[in-house]
């Protein structure tokens, strides 16, 4: 089992590419080349578990700053979906004590303010 998480933690990838593989979420589980990957109503699921739960005990405050579903992950990454526009990443090493990208979250906040992309 934890040789399963290793392998999944160790993925190599650009902040494109995590960007873009969550572009799904934000056309509503529609892939790149126009199929349905998900229904309409679990990429709906999937987006309300990242904004509840993506940023692990700091969801709330995320949700407050941001205003966009997203998932933080160990190494300093966080995706974010703008429902409906695009998938953004950003990427920054430097952890708060909950486990999330200090510089990270400030960009996205950054990014939301200046844009008004925020669902709130």
């Amino acid at each position: 089992m934890l040789d399963q998480y290793v392998r999944q933690c160790s993925i190599a990838m650009s902040c494109a590419d995590v960007a873009r593989s969550a572009l799904f979420l934000a056309r509503h589980g529609i892939r790149n080349d126009g199929t349905r990957l998900l229904e309409l109503s679990a990429a709906k699921r999937i987006n309300a578990v990242m904004l509840t739960c993506g940023t692990y005990d700091a969801a709330g405050e995320f949700a407050y700053r941001v205003g966009l579903p997203g998932k933080s992950g160990v190494g300093g990454g966080i995706v974010a979906v703008v429902p409906g526009r695009c998938a953004v990443c950003v990427w920054s090493p430097g952890l708060d004590a909950r486990g999330n990208s200090v510089a990270g979250v400030s960009a996205l906040d950054r990014f939301t303010t200046l844009t008004g992309w925020s669902i709130f």
